[in-house]
């Protein structure tokens, strides 16, 4: 990826995290990249029920952040991982592999 696109789309999604955060179930939300590969950038949310999860996959913030990946030269990769809430954090988490 470009310098200048990386700039562009990590800045694109920073500013979309407060946003993110402030949607009712949302636990947490982290942006950044790999140190091995600047072009690894990663979004991981986790979020406290399934079904507030699909409320933000299907909003205009949602809408937003998928635009902004289409500055990425591949295609983007979404693992969601589903868990009951007394599995560890990881196992209750929407990760988003922007590679």
């Amino acid at each position: 990826m470009a310098p200048e696109k990386r700039q562009e789309l990590s800045q694109a999604v920073a500013s979309l995290i407060g946003s993110i955060r402030s949607i009712k179930g949302c636990h947490r939300c982290y942006f950044g990249h790999s140190l091995e590969d600047e072009d690894e950038l990663c979004l991981l949310e986790e979020w406290e029920r399934q079904e507030d999860l699909a409320v933000h996959l299907k909003s205009e913030l949602f809408k937003v952040l998928l635009g902004a990946m289409s500055l990425l030269k591949s295609p983007h990769e979404m693992k969601i991982y589903k868990g009951l809430s007394s599995l560890q954090p990881a196992d209750r988490t929407a990760e988003y592999s922007l590679a």
